[in-house]
């Protein structure tokens, strides 16, 4: 059985948060359709209302028919009131489909140039503010029970949000991300520094070596222009100013393994003995 770190229920919940909170949007979504729908229908009927109560006054009282709204919907009985109620729930949908979107991350570029507020490097308060507000918006109308459902949860993901923004702040996002949770897992090499400084620094490098090596051959063709110009920006080499370049960038020098020639003696050998020649005299 998998064991998870305290990161790994953070991860699980953050995104539990995240697919009810796009639920209620669709929810939002499914629901401004509906209620804009009924309101055409029942503006069209006051309408034919109206026009039938030219010929007969007792047709539209307003003591028996509320005539503050248009019967049997959201509509204002004023003057472009249609117009405004329509915009509205037109304005609730857009809305619904730009904060699903930054709750898929897609497209984060978009998001970052535009709506930073809803981009990857933001928390979850702003989304949850708004997610208020359009619940708000929609439970300030007398409407069906299904948009009253969606709004109220809408409401109550929003407030959830918003005290997860207040826990995480910015990092909210990042630790539900399951593009970084993935990158998370395959990081496994020792840096020691950020993630995203090696892949810079190690462009950086092979730039430079690039460059060196360039540089070096470059005397054999141009002369001396080019030899003034290879001694003015050498290369790091291997020696020690290689290895601080190589700890700047993030990576972790190590010395190599002293080891002995196989031809060199061992230092407890015992020394080969001296042999004497010794030489007689003819005359002895």
């Amino acid at each position: 059985m998998t064991k998870f770190s305290g990161s790994g229920y953070i991860f699980i919940g953050l995104n539990l948060v995240r697919g009810l909170s796009i639920v209620t949007l669709v929810l939002l979504f499914a629901s401004s359709i509906v209620t804009m729908v009924e309101d055409v229908k029942a503006v069209n009927a006051f309408i034919k209302l109206e026009q039938a109560s030219g010929s007969n006054s007792t047709v539209l009282d307003c003591s028996v028919y509320d005539c503050d709204y248009v019967e049997g919907s959201t509509v204002p009985n004023q003057p472009a009131g249609a117009f405004w109620a329509i915009l509205n729930r037109l304005l609730i949908i857009f809305q619904s489909i730009v904060l699903i979107m930054s709750e898929v991350g897609w497209p984060s570029a978009f998001f970052d140039r535009y709506f930073p507020v809803l981009g990857p490097n933001f928390g979850l308060g702003a989304l949850g503010v708004i997610q208020c507000l359009l619940g708000a918006a929609v439970l300030s109308h007398h409407v069906d029970e299904f948009s009253l459902v969606a709004a109220f949860f809408l409401f109550a993901v929003g407030c959830l949000n918003i005290l997860l923004g207040l826990i995480f702040r910015e990092s909210a996002k990042s630790r539900r991300s399951i593009t970084g949770w993935r990158e998370g897992e395959r990081d496994i090499l020792p840096r020691s520094n950020s993630r995203q400084a090696p892949a810079r620094d190690t462009a950086y490098l092979s730039r430079t070596l690039t460059m060196n090596s360039t540089e070096k051959v470059a005397p054999s063709e141009t002369g001396s222009t080019n030899m003034s110009r290879s001694i003015s920006r050498p290369g790091m080499g291997f020696g020690r100013q290689g290895q601080k370049k190589a700890e700047l960038a993030g990576y972790q020098v190590s010395a190599p393994e002293e080891s002995v020639p196989r031809y060199t003696p061992s230092p407890n050998a015992s020394p080969s003995p001296k042999i004497q020649f010794r030489t007689s005299s003819p005359l002895a």
